[in-house]
């Protein structure tokens, strides 16, 4: 991400137009390749609900990003400015039992939702994972859950997944992860700070099959997939609906 977007404070949202997805922009693909780890803890007794590790994996973006760590002269800030400027690949595993504890040992943060846990790690080089890391299995993330997720509450964040759109969780925590990242990109300063001040409350939600093309259409922020796995390349993954970036969008509509 170049500072020009790190700094983005326009009253305007770009409309993902900087979004790493897109196609044309091949300085991303030319750049030293990185990615950002997430863990998630999933117990063979007690995995956790579906939506509730897709929420707990959009909110850890949000919480590494902002780390102190991240920023300035931070320990992390190199390797989250590289991850940045060239593609923002995540890649969800799988750990429990010893294995969970042993990828607590790496510098990272942990983040709790209902009774999902997501461990995220500041981001290392596309082929330089940690051997801790390196041995978890990226499949078997297919979690359900037990009941329908009730409407999320009013002023919340919503990250809307494409109805017409079969991934596995593991797949599906990654893009939640990329819309969390892109509304964040194109939020004022105190659109930021509210927001985290909330805790950065969201709730994902599979978009009714009827609102999707309205949803992807409308203006606000679009995952489109890299198609490096499980989906075609270009697919519309994930709608970033904020409230701030939604009310933009209604204010700035013609009366």
């Amino acid at each position: 991400m170049s500072s020009q977007h790190q700094n983005h404070t326009s009253e305007v949202p770009a409309v993902g137009a900087d979004s790493p997805f897109r196609q044309e922009h091949a300085a991303r693909d030319e750049a030293p390749q990185f990615v950002l780890p997430l863990v998630v803890r999933i117990e063979k007794a007690e995995p956790p609900a579906r939506t509730d590790a897709l929420e707990t994996a959009a909110r850890a973006v949000l919480v590494l990003l902002t780390d102190e760590r991240s920023h300035g002269e931070g320990e992390w800030a190199e390797a989250v400015r590289d991850w940045q400027d060239a593609r923002i690949r995540k890649v969800v595993r799988r750990a429990r039992g010893a294995e969970w504890r042993k990828a607590g040992t790496l510098p990272g943060i942990t983040v709790h939702g209902d009774m999902a846990e997501v461990r995220v790690f500041p981001p290392v080089p596309l082929d330089g994972w940690p051997k801790e890391l390196a041995k978890l299995q990226v499949s078997g993330t297919d979690l359900d859950d037990p009941s329908s997720a009730p409407p999320a509450a009013p002023g919340t964040a919503v990250l809307w997944l494409n109805p017409e759109l079969e991934m596995s969780a593991g797949k599906a925590m990654a893009q939640a992860g990329h819309a969390a990242q892109l509304a964040w990109w194109e939020l004022t300063a105190a659109e930021r700070a509210a927001w985290q001040d909330s805790g950065f409350r969201l709730a994902v939600r599979t978009a009714p099959r009827e609102r999707w093309a309205e949803l992807s259409g409308s203006g606000l922020p679009v995952v489109r997939d890299a198609g490096f796995t499980e989906i075609a390349p270009g697919s519309a993954t994930v709608v970033a609906d904020h409230p701030s970036l939604r009310t933009r969008l209604t204010d700035d509509t013609p009366r």
